[in-house]
């Protein structure tokens, strides 16, 4: 049966229908909820739950703790009412006027950047346009109703070609099919533009950036857009990754950083090889702003990438002044072939 949720503080009301998540009925109403994962990872949907009762399903929710949970803390991505509920949620606004398609593409270009890293171009057929927002992503639909998603590396002005960033996993259900059998011209089905993670424009805030291996692709559409569009903000970007070959674009991040007085870039490994002969600086990149920022307060933060750096970042930040309201971010859960 179709449950009814009321927002607070405003008393406005949407439906749920039976075995629908709080989440998806929020969409479907045109709430623009912020998401990232969708599969209880990363915790960008999460909310307060103020009255009712929910129920969750069998997915090991990461993105929520138990101390979060007694709290009256929910993520609404796996979240299915069981009886009328009232909830706090915070709603974006930017996102809701875009409109969700799907649409076929073909390969165009594929570029190696690194031992395990790949960069595809994809482009649409000469009468579609995909708008989107800088940092957002979109689903590669595949067989069996079975969908993997990855983060728009191009700015939405430079969308002759979307630019994805593909990360090999053994097993992988697309990226070994991307590295061992797709070629220049292969077809592909796409559903975008997707995510709550996006560049906020109406900030005035300096920000920073911490981003984990393939995470690089969503800060720099966002990046690319600031420069494009000259809009004045000091943005201090930190890039973590295990050796320096992960690194894959670390040219184009330091010529970000010396053709811009306002763009900080520090890259931060966490296992630099020997034969790296790396000067820089090293351990966990979220310690790393920890280190350089002892008071958060006056910042905003977009950080992407592996969950455990997602929400390390998250749950340290918000102990140095750093609001909630200010930290977006994107987790990048590993989805297995099953």
């Amino acid at each position: 049966m179709p449950f009814t949720i009321t927002l607070q503080p405003n008393n406005e009301s949407f439906t749920v229908m039976e075995g629908e998540t709080i989440l998806a009925a929020a969409l479907r109403s045109g709430r623009n909820f912020p998401y990232g994962c969708r599969n209880g990872a990363c915790g960008s949907c999460k909310g307060k739950l103020i009255s009712g009762k929910i129920q969750y399903g069998e997915i090991p929710l990461t993105g929520i703790t138990e101390k979060e949970r007694e709290a009256g803390f929910a993520l609404f991505c796996q979240s299915r009412p069981v009886s009328d509920l009232v909830i706090e949620a915070r709603e974006v606004i930017g996102a809701g006027d875009l409109v969700i398609r799907k649409l076929p593409c073909r390969v165009t270009k594929i570029e190696n950047l690194s031992h395990d890293v790949m960069r595809l171009f994809l482009k649409l057929p000469a009468t579609e346009h995909l708008q989107f927002l800088a940092g957002q992503y979109i689903d590669i639909l595949l067989h069996n109703d079975k969908r993997r998603s990855f983060s728009l590396a191009n700015a939405p002005h430079d969308d002759e070609f979307l630019e994805l960033h593909i990360r090999h996993y053994d097993g992988g259900l697309f990226s070994e099919f991307a590295f061992h059998k797709m070629h220049e011209k292969t077809l592909l089905r796409i559903e975008g533009p997707l995510g709550t993670f996006f560049f906020r424009e109406e900030s005035d805030r300096p920000i920073i950036m911490v981003a984990g291996g393939t995470g690089f692709a969503p800060i720099k559409s966002i990046i690319e857009h600031i420069l494009a569009n000259n809009l004045e903000r000091t943005i201090h970007f930190y890039w973590g990754a295990r050796g320096r070959q992960d690194l894959y674009l670390h040219g184009l991040a330091e010529r970000w950083a010396n053709e811009n007085v306002a763009i900080h870039y520090i890259p931060v490994l966490s296992g630099p090889h020997k034969e790296d002969q790396w000067q820089g600086r090293t351990g966990f990149v979220h310690e790393a702003v920890l280190n350089d920022f002892p008071d958060l307060s006056g910042y905003e933060v977009y950080t992407c990438g592996p969950p455990p750096m997602v929400r390390a970042v998250q749950n340290t930040f918000a102990e140095r002044g750093l609001a909630q309201d200010y930290i977006y971010s994107d987790s990048f859960e590993f989805a297995p072939p099953g």
